[in-house]
């Protein structure tokens, strides 16, 4: 399989939840947009140099969603409007997530949603894997309680 064959099958498989991810990250549906377009035209201009395309395209999207949120200067809370296709509790935990540091938020997305472990969320939110573990614990306390409120 070609190494184009092999993204395209990734971004059937990746695509949307990526994009969902970016979306409980930057809560910016364009930006989430245009950080999957880009990670993705990017892994295609490397073609067969990616050892793990799936990682990279992730690593890349989140990323580039982080430049342009810190270009713009500012981290948007992320919209708790379920049409962009999540189910209701789906929707509760992205309006729960917003409530968090974008760091939290990135580790939380990021570890539980991706499957990413610390060092690889460090390297992506440039940061050490201690504090990548501290975002995990303090944003899992804050959101269990704000999850805990919204019942």
């Amino acid at each position: 399989m070609t190494a184009g064959r092999g993204l395209e099958q990734l971004y059937r498989d990746d695509g949307a939840r990526l994009w969902r991810a970016l979306v409980a990250f930057s809560g910016d549906r364009e930006v989430a947009s245009d950080a999957v377009a880009e990670a993705f035209a990017q892994a295609i201009g490397r073609g067969s140099n990616l050892r793990n395309p799936q990682r990279w395209v992730w690593r890349a999207a989140f990323r580039i969603a982080a430049g342009e949120l810190k270009d713009r200067g500012r981290f948007r809370p992320p919209v708790a409007d379920p049409s962009y296709e999540m189910e209701e509790p789906s929707a509760r935990l992205v309006a729960g997530l917003s409530r968090l540091s974008p760091n939290q938020r990135a580790a939380l997305v990021l570890h539980y949603y991706a499957g990413y472990p610390t060092k690889e969320i460090a390297e992506i939110i440039g940061s050490s894997p201690a504090t990548v573990r501290v975002h995990l614990s303090q944003g899992r306390k804050r959101l269990r309680r704000i999850l805990e409120e919204q019942e």
